[in-house]
């Protein structure tokens, strides 16, 4: 499904007409194709300043392949962590006022700061913590522009992990991210970029056969992974194909049978073992809970709880690899609630609490685990929404406009890489700035 307030917003007549009657139209988001790059910025101005941190942002921004801008830029980075105070936060006015106007469609702006908790002083922690708050309304204000700003919260030592983070955010893979504050973690020296950084290693999908599951699937395949594509038995004809397609193997599976794990385990054993687990199958059944029947609550939680836990519990104890990077599909629905979806909010939640617990117990094997949370995203779950709902559930972000299946499965694939070793047992939101679980 396409937006048509998007795709008319492609039209100069039909835009200015959807002005003069006062309707906003959606910037059309500019996105990345193909792999991730050395120098996503290439062709592209930034601008740099602020203090506190060891980094030098604008040989950062060079090395991206960024040329030097100022008042007319399409980024903008700021470092931040050294703010203290009312009066140090003056900085961001002094540095955003004047340039924020020249920020060109599709920009992106990062400010770098500290967690509360890594600072020096009660001055110094106000002034960390209003950054938040700072980030999340300056994205809303450039969302017309179909642009993002985003916060990283950079622990002390932290600083070699920046690179990888902004490598992705600053790019056009990351276009459905916005108004979001980032933890940066000391995760030891951060390897260096390498292109098809998943050359080699073996990844499982479920529910890959359309989706987001499918997206995430062809996107490992361009990095250089070797995927396992599991859904249904309903959906053999299309798994099998993409199978072929992107050089992988496919895998018919209920995630509820009995047999699931082991299946999964021996399957995965054979191939050498497993690397990137993608937990993405999932299912609805929504009503209030007064007349939700009983086994529509069992159904949910055991698709998308249960079966991640025995499955995780069978790898982990298997072929899951020293050094692998877990995904677990979150919701923004799990961290704001939602009416009619009780059963579904509290296990997107579980996996945001899932992701924080196996982030702490298996950081002693160098896996790294995230959740990623999607907002109102383009797919046929979506497509049954009625037309009002939808619409309000479209616009309510900072970008006008709901995401696409490629938008999940481009952080997803980030999150699989060694650029995102610092962001370990975090929540990516992939929702442009939604006011629903922001």
């Amino acid at each position: 499904m396409s937006d048509y307030l998007v795709n008319l917003g492609t039209n100069r007549a039909a835009k200015s007409l959807l002005g003069s009657l006062g309707i906003p139209v959606p910037q059309k988001l500019r996105r990345a194709q193909g792999p991730f790059a050395a120098k996503p910025l290439v062709s592209l101005t930034a601008w740099s300043g602020g203090t506190g941190s060891d980094l030098d942002l604008q040989d950062l921004l060079h090395d991206l392949g960024a040329d030097r801008g100022d008042q007319e830029s399409d980024v903008l980075l700021f470092d931040a962590c050294g703010l203290t105070g009312a009066e140090g936060l003056k900085e961001l006015y002094r540095a955003f006022h004047p340039r924020i106007r020249g920020l060109r469609p599709s920009g992106r702006i990062i400010v770098l700061g500290r967690p509360e908790l890594c600072t020096e002083s009660t001055e110094h922690a106000v002034a960390q913590a209003a950054l938040d708050g700072f980030v999340r309304s300056m994205a809303k204000e450039i969302g017309r522009k179909g642009a993002t700003a985003n916060l990283l919260q950079v622990e002390p030592g932290a600083e070699s992990h920046v690179r990888g983070a902004l490598r992705f955010l600053l790019s056009d893979h990351a276009a459905y991210i916005s108004g979001q504050p980032l933890a940066i973690r000391d995760r030891g020296e951060a390897p260096a970029f390498s292109p098809r950084s998943l050359q080699g290693r073996v990844a499982l999908v479920t529910g890959a056969a359309r989706g987001i599951g499918a997206e995430t699937a062809r996107r490992l395949a361009e990095e250089g992974a070797t995927v396992v594509l599991l859904d249904r038995e309903e959906t053999v004809g299309v798994l099998e194909a993409a199978a072929v397609t992107l050089k992988g193997h496919s895998l018919t599976c209920d995630v509820l049978a009995p047999d699931a794990p082991q299946r999964i385990t021996d399957t995965l054993t054979a191939l050498g073992g497993v690397d990137i687990v993608v937990h993405n199958a999932g299912v609805t059944r929504d009503r209030t809970l007064g007349r939700m029947p009983e086994p529509d609550w069992d159904l949910v939680m055991g698709v998308n709880l249960a079966a991640i836990l025995k499955i995780h519990d069978a790898l982990a104890r298997g072929p899951l690899a020293d050094g692998a990077r877990i995904v677990l599909l979150s919701s923004t629905v799990g961290l704001a609630g939602n009416v009619g979806q009780t059963n579904y909010a509290a296990t997107k939640a579980a996996m945001a609490g899932l992701s924080r617990r196996l982030g702490r117990d298996l950081a002693g094997r160098g896996i790294g685990v995230f959740a990623v949370a999607p907002g109102f995203i383009e797919t046929r779950m979506t497509e049954t929404i009625p037309f009002a709902t939808r619409e309000g559930a479209r616009r309510l972000n900072n970008l006008s406009q709901g995401g696409l299946p490629e938008d999940v499965a481009e952080a997803i694939t980030f999150l699989c890489t060694d650029g995102a070793s610092g962001l370990s047992g975090g929540v990516l939101r992939v929702c442009g700035g939604s006011l629903i679980g922001a």
